[in-house]
């Protein structure tokens, strides 16, 4: 195993110190990276002492140190993976050929082009939650917002560097760039839609954390794939921090169930009016909210039928995620079914058909799908707290065709059951399905900070367990 040396200015595991160009590019870029942490990160609590796990080593056992540790104290720095001896291409035209140490030049344009919109969506994140630590519902959840923060900080390090590493002039001023564009700014804002949405509450950051982390975990297992060894190396690395990020989502959600079958029990009603007087989330409410942030994340993925998703997959840069399991690794003659509208749909039929694309070709509906799957995971756990409590409501995840901005379904009107139906149907209910401004403004109002170690907002159940055998009620943040 490769150690993270964390004598040098920026820790790493590279061997930064043996490239003095690479390095001084480097330590030119740092201070940039730590202005935009002052101005856009969790800044309001610099002085605090916060609970934190740093990394010690890139293996997934014993890989991390706990200790407190002021935020712009946290040492952000370089690490991958130890290369696998004799690794050699999985997938695609070119498979069982060496991975590549460089850069194809052919290649370079769009390598570069996945390192970076992977790249923005790290400080786009920090951007949307900075303000939260200021109406977080306990210390235990302060602290998990904070390592969530600064690890996507992490990350963007981690892509930062391929880029000055291997793109030489371009990937510098790309490097650039990622500091200069911002969340939700109209003149220059993030690349993809989701990270230019406002996380201006605690249950968005749940949502945010379950599906559109989750939709980087797949996009990292995909590039863990890639014939670019730097990149699938950096990745590897980057999916054990990720982890952490889903279980905040996981638990935030299951905690909140948790939370509101308690008060629906003690009320002895599942009256969503008689929850809110209550102070707590009811369950439509929550589903609303579930139907927004799938459906944003869903579009993340890219196009259902896609000649790039085909030209990355044969070309060996972004594979399907555990590409191990799949039995076909080349896909040249395979077929996909795929759902897609019919234009000539008059009402009278579902308007759904079926066309036959190259299984390259529907690359990410393929990952989408294996998505889909792994996001239905937490809704058996919190359904089944649902009929235990005694109660029939149902979570679900809305249909993949609804309220889709990319692909075959952008614009086509669909319910969240998966039903085709008429604009003016959809234009009626639509505010019905995800949460209205009045939903929002409610669930604002149950924002009220907790800062005394071991208590919990009123709308939130305690977890189950501490972190790294702390317990709860431990100062996991020291304001």
């Amino acid at each position: 195993m490769s150690s993270i040396n964390y004598t040098d200015r920026i820790p790493n595991n590279v061997n930064l110190a043996n490239d003095r160009a690479l390095q001084r590019a480097l330590e030119h870029w740092q201070p940039r990276f730590l202005n935009w942490w002052q101005e856009s990160g969790p800044s309001d609590f610099n002085a605090a002492d916060v609970f934190l796990r740093t990394a010690i080593g890139v293996d997934a056992k014993g890989w991390a140190d706990y200790g407190q540790v002021a935020m712009p104290d946290y040492r952000w720095g370089i690490f991958m993976a130890d290369r696998e001896a004799d690794r050699t291409i999985g997938f695609g035209d070119m498979m069982g050929q060496p991975v590549w140490q460089s850069v194809p030049g052919e290649f370079r344009s769009t390598l570069r082009r996945f390192i970076v919109t992977q790249g923005d969506t790290e400080p786009a994140s920090v951007e949307q939650q900075r303000l939260l630590g200021h109406i977080a519902p306990s210390l235990y959840d302060m602290r998990n917002l904070f390592q969530i923060n600064v690890e996507e900080g992490r990350h963007l390090w981690a892509m930062v560097y391929l880029l000055h590493a291997h793109f030489g002039r371009d990937g510098r001023e790309e490097a650039e760039e990622l500091l200069e564009r911002h969340s939700g700014d109209p003149d220059n804002s993030r690349i993809l839609g989701t990270f230019n949405e406002p996380i201006d509450d605690w249950l968005s950051l749940y949502m945010f954390t379950y599906f559109t982390d989750r939709d980087g975990k797949f996009q990292l297992k995909s590039f863990a794939e890639s014939a670019f060894d730097p990149l699938s190396r950096t990745c590897r690395f980057m999916l054990t921090e990720e982890a952490h990020h889903m279980f905040v989502g996981d638990t935030g959600i299951g905690r909140i169930v948790k939370r509101t079958l308690e008060l629906m029990q003690q009320l002895k009603t599942d009256d969503p009016e008689a929850i809110r007087k209550a102070g707590c989330i009811d369950l439509p409410l929550l589903q609303r909210y579930i139907n927004f942030w799938f459906t944003s994340s869903l579009d993340l993925f890219g196009s259902e039928d896609s000649s790039n998703a085909a030209a990355a997959f044969a070309n060996g840069l972004k594979g399907r995620p555990d590409e191990t399991r799949y039995a076909d690794h080349v896909e040249k003659e395979s077929i996909y079914e795929l759902a897609v509208p019919d234009a000539e749909w008059t009402g009278s039929d579902a308007g759904i058909l079926t066309r036959e694309v190259p299984m390259r070709n529907a690359m990410n509906e393929e990952v989408r799908s294996s998505y889909v799957k792994d996001c239905e995971l937490g809704f058996k756990r919190w359904n089944r707290a649902i009929e235990r409590a005694g109660f029939d409501f149902r979570l679900t995840l809305p249909s993949v065709r609804f309220r889709r901005s990319i692909g075959a379904w952008a614009g086509v009107p669909i319910s969240p059951t998966g039903e085709r139906i008429s604009q003016q149907a959809y234009d009626e209910n639509l505010p019905n399905w995800i949460p209205s401004e009045q939903d929002r403004a409610y669930v604002k109002s149950l924002m009220v900070k907790v800062h005394e170690p071991g208590k919990m907002a009123n709308w939130i159940a305690p977890p189950d367990r501490g972190i790294n055998n702390k317990a709860i009620d431990y100062e996991y943040v020291c304001l």
